[in-house]
């Protein structure tokens, strides 16, 4: 009996080879972990780095396009955002309102989500006007003033009305009608939710739209790689030889500053709306839509990114899916550095003083204005730049223009950066006053105890 004990003791595994093996797995379990969290993030910022290079190597020239031609690979994926992001932003605004048990909870989100875009906004246009009157970026007014043709444009009234509404319900299909899209999903959501809201067929539909849409987002986020790859080189190729004089003395105040901004105003907010753990979840999930934003330069192709991140954090469905695509139009802090720098410059070219309590008010309230009028695509279709130039330089359009044109594709990338990384930060803030002041804490409980 003795020998039988002791031959299955010799049997048996060595102390702690047990645990060892757990360990080893578990060590594989993080190891591929990691990979699947970073591994497309090291991906994407290493194509980024080849892009730069490869733009600095073939610059386009009269006789050559360079790094240009490689365009088309970053336009491809851009353009299957767009076409993504329009039955996104529809079917996550008008399910979260349809399906909201509370008609109460989604205005004091709306309301609290504006309310914190325009006190974020001032705060931005104040900060850049300061740092405008210390460093000018223009030291010297200019002698000859290029003009361009300025082309046809919209009246202010008409620029009222295309902001909140379209044509027709075919004209809402499109990106470059986002805000009235907007609109239109906030007031169908509240029609559905009048019908009866979760319980109806259209509002079971919505929410499984927006499900269906998010894993359609990630299938095309595999080629998001290649994209930056072209995206960088065509952006260095284009613009690294012009970047000089004046405009190199504005980007260096611009870029610094949103680099400062991203690492001092965004932890505040989120401490916050967070309260202590907040900085840190931010950092640990910022990094994806600050990087795709900055590829795009779009905020309304950020909003899947963003939308990704927000659920990692444990922020609320109907927070996310309203602050989000609220914020891709109208949450624009980048936009409002911006838009004090391009008046800034265009002062200090003309030769006209930046200064004075009377033009600090002016210039917050229309970089406010402007800001809130971008529609979240490259450029902002130019609305930004005619508001400053109707109402700062209307004798000098031709001439102002095409200088804040150019002001504005240069910093498109930072302040496009700002502007959708902003987005995943206020909805911290609304999260507070929308779920209480612990609503992260107990979150972060329910992630450890496995509890979605």
């Amino acid at each position: 009996m003795n020998l039988c004990i002791i031959e299955r003791i010799k049997s048996l595994p060595p102390l702690g080879a047990e645990y060892k093996e757990e360990e080893s797995m578990s060590k594989q379990s993080n190891k591929s972990g990691w990979l699947k969290n970073y591994g497309l993030l090291i991906a994407m910022l290493a194509a980024i780095v080849a892009g730069c290079v490869v733009g600095f190597l073939f610059p386009a020239t009269d006789e050559s396009q360079g790094a240009k031609v490689l365009e088309p690979l970053g336009t491809v994926f851009i353009n299957m955002m767009f076409c993504i992001v329009v039955p996104m932003v529809f079917s996550s605004i008008a399910g979260a309102v349809a399906n909201m048990g509370s008609r109460k909870r989604a205005g004091k989100i709306m309301g609290v989500t504006i309310g914190t875009f325009v006190a974020t906004g001032a705060i931005a246009a104040c900060i850049m006007f300061v740092l405008m009157r210390i460093v000018p970026p223009v030291l010297t007014p200019w002698q000859n003033v290029p003009a361009e043709e300025l082309g046809e444009y919209a009246t202010i009234s008409q620029m009222i009305v295309n902001f909140f509404t379209a044509e027709d319900f075919v004209s809402l299909l499109s990106r470059k009608a986002m805000l009235p899209l907007i609109v239109f999903s906030l007031l169908f959501g509240f029609a559905v939710n009048l019908n009866g809201g979760r319980n109806t067929v259209v509002g079971k539909w919505l929410d499984d739209l927006a499900n269906v849409m998010m894993k359609f987002v990630k299938i095309v986020t595999y080629y998001a790689p290649i994209a930056f790859f072209g995206f960088f080189a065509n952006l260095v190729a284009t613009y690294g030889p012009q970047i000089t004089a004046d405009y190199g003395r504005a980007l260096l105040v611009y870029y610094p500053l949103c680099a400062v901004y991203i690492f001092t105003a965004f932890p505040l907010f989120a401490l916050f709306g967070g309260g202590r753990h907040g900085p840190r979840e931010m950092f640990r999930h910022i990094l994806r839509p600050a990087m795709v934003s900055l590829g795009t330069c779009s905020s309304v192709a950020t909003i899947p990114t963003n939308m990704e991140a927000a659920e990692d954090t444990g922020i609320s469905k109907d927070v996310s899916d309203i602050v989000l695509p609220l914020g891709a139009t109208m949450h624009m802090d980048g936009s409002c550095f911006s838009c004090v720098l391009k008046i800034a410059f265009v002062f200090g070219v003309f030769g006209v003083p930046f200064e004075g309590i009377g033009m600090l008010v002016k210039v917050v309230l229309v970089a406010v204005l402007s800001s809130v009028g971008m529609s979240g695509v490259p450029g902002g279709g130019y609305i930004g730049e005619y508001i400053i130039c109707s109402i700062f330089f209307p004798t000098q359009m031709e001439l102002a223009f095409p200088i804040l044109v150019t002001i504005g594709n240069l910093v498109d990338p930072p302040a496009t950066m700002i502007n959708s990384a902003g987005d995943y930060v206020v909805s911290f803030i609304v999260s507070r006053f929308v779920d209480g002041k612990n609503w992260l804490e107990k979150a972060l409980a329910r992630k450890k105890a496995g509890v979605r």
